[in-house]
């Protein structure tokens, strides 16, 4: 599955989780509120119903009273026959008058000819016994829990329930009178109620189905924009991996702040450091070639001499092998200096803290035990955070140039190491002003040192040492006389100083 279709999922699980649960949460609050309102009537009606009865029983003389004894049961000596019925006669008509119900005083409603159902009243006697009083039902059924309520003396105890009755369905509330007087029962329909609930609950669900639909559609939307430029970024992945081309992809916008313009400005960085790490090995590749080519045809051409050595002098001789000699080291120099250069960037080296006093001194010992020529250092005990091998390989390669160039000095080459900056002064001829700005690219030689030994590739290397550690390279003249070239280190790997400036010439 497509990471988009994984976002429209989740967007419509999400929207449709928010949407039921708020159509649930909407559908019991309408529900008990429908029905709460359902129940307040029903008690005001049974409120209203017996205070009546109260009413009327006080009212009414005691020899008219009639039967106000517990509900359906006849006071002395009246029998039930006694009593006229409640409503109509049996013969259709009205009697003309209505002698006291079982519940005196009980306004009851007019049959028919009202839109809304009337009501359901009936009473229970103390002993389960239902009376119907009014309404379209002949009896409502009594529950036990009714007629415990009927059977107690403690007026005001009641007990709300569902029933179904005649194909409908009514809210029943039973109401105990106390005293031994039964209990007095009054309904009403609610299939319409239920009818606008379950139409409130059929637009829930098709209001929800439109939120999962319009989510699901949103999600989809929103992954298009954030997966197209993740597809790109795919789709450039495997066509690097293919054919290698990055150049192309390397100059591409990028759009975004987000996470994902995020992920595709790293992506086009990266691809630019491949674009120039290719570009630096071709140019190193062809420098190395064009450089190779004329110690190789040296050695070519005394190859050939060599054919003819038994009608060469001895002096002719010796010079012949001493050329082939110095050219191998020339070669031998030329080959480590590139593989110096190659690896330069990419060499996995720990990076710790550096004492650059330190660091310059083993580079001194190593030039005397060459050279024979005394460097002299003079530091402020700069340390700081890099890669020791390549600093010292810098620092030794600035001390050997300068020992080159100053071959026949007697004076020490001297080091100044002042805030993680290295220089080094020679007294030899210096360099021309339109030469400090090249001596560090690959291969390039002045043209007073074409005739001295050296790949052209020294310089090269201290320029990508001091870039690794965010700094720079520097090349001018020494006040007197002489070269002042050297580099620094970012001042963000500078670490505390450790020791004031010491000065040392450094030899065997």
């Amino acid at each position: 599955m497509s990471l988009r279709s994984r976002f429209a999922l989740a967007f419509a699980a999400v929207g449709a989780v928010v949407a039921v649960t708020v159509g649930a949460l909407s559908y019991l609050a309408a529900s008990d509120s429908v029905f709460a309102e359902v129940d307040r009537t029903l008690r005001s009606t049974t409120v209203a119903l017996t205070r009546g009865m109260e009413k009327r029983q006080e009212q009414t003389p005691a020899d008219q009273a009639g039967p106000v004894g517990p509900v359906g049961q006849s006071p002395g000596s009246q029998s039930p026959s006694s009593r006229d019925p409640v409503g109509p006669s049996p013969g259709g008509r009205d009697t003309g008058s209505r002698t006291p119900a079982p519940f005196p005083g009980l306004d009851l409603p007019a049959p028919g000819g009202e839109a809304a159902p009337q009501p359901v009243l009936q009473a229970v006697g103390r002993d389960g016994t239902p009376i119907r009083l009014s309404g379209p039902l002949e009896k409502l059924p009594v529950s036990d829990a009714a007629r415990a309520l009927a059977a107690s003396g403690e007026a005001g105890q009641s007990d709300t329930t569902e029933i179904d009755a005649g194909g409908h369905s009514y809210r029943l509330l039973t109401t105990a009178l106390g005293e031994s007087r039964g209990a007095l029962q009054v309904a009403v329909q609610v299939d319409q109620t239920r009818q606008v609930l379950a139409g409130m609950a059929r637009q829930i669900a098709a209001v929800s189905l439109a939120v999962m639909l319009v989510a699901a559609a949103a999600g989809r939307l929103l992954a298009g924009r954030v997966t197209r430029r993740l597809a790109r970024l795919a789709e450039v992945a495997e066509e690097v991996s293919t054919d290698g081309r990055v150049t192309h992809y390397a100059t591409e916008p990028v759009d975004g702040r987000d996470e994902v313009g995020r992920l595709s400005a790293s992506f086009s960085r990266m691809l630019g450091r491949m674009v120039a790490a290719r570009e630096a090995q071709e140019r190193l590749v062809h420098d190395a070639a064009h450089e190779l080519r004329t110690p190789l045809t040296s050695l070519l051409a005394n190859a050939t001499v060599l054919h003819r050595v038994t009608e060469l002098s001895p002096d002719s001789r010796d010079r012949l092998l001493d050329d082939v000699r110095h050219e191998t080291r020339e070669l031998g120099h030329l080959v480590d200096e590139l593989v110096e250069l190659a690896l330069a960037g990419g060499r996995e080296e720990t990076e710790e803290p550096v004492d650059l006093a330190e660091v310059a001194r083993r580079a001194a010992r190593r030039v005397y035990r060459r050279s024979g020529r005394l460097v002299h250092v003079d530091a402020d005990g700069s340390v700081v955070r890099g890669r020791p091998q390549g600093l010292e390989r810098a620092v030794g390669n600035l001390l050997e140039n300068a020992a080159k160039f100053d071959a026949d000095g007697d004076e020490p080459i001297e080091v100044y190491i002042r805030q993680g900056a290295v220089t080094v002064h020679d007294r030899g001829p210096g360099i021309a002003a339109d030469d400090t700005r090249r001596v560090f690219d690959r291969f390039y030689r002045a043209d007073s040192a074409r005739g001295l030994p050296g790949s052209g590739l020294g310089l090269a290397i201290v320029h990508d040492v001091a870039e690794a550690h965010g700094g720079s390279v520097s090349a001018g003249a020494r006040p007197g006389g002489g070269a002042a070239v050297g580099f620094t280190v970012s001042r963000s790997r500078l670490l505390p100083a450790s020791r004031p400036p010491t000065g040392a010439a450094a030899a065997d």
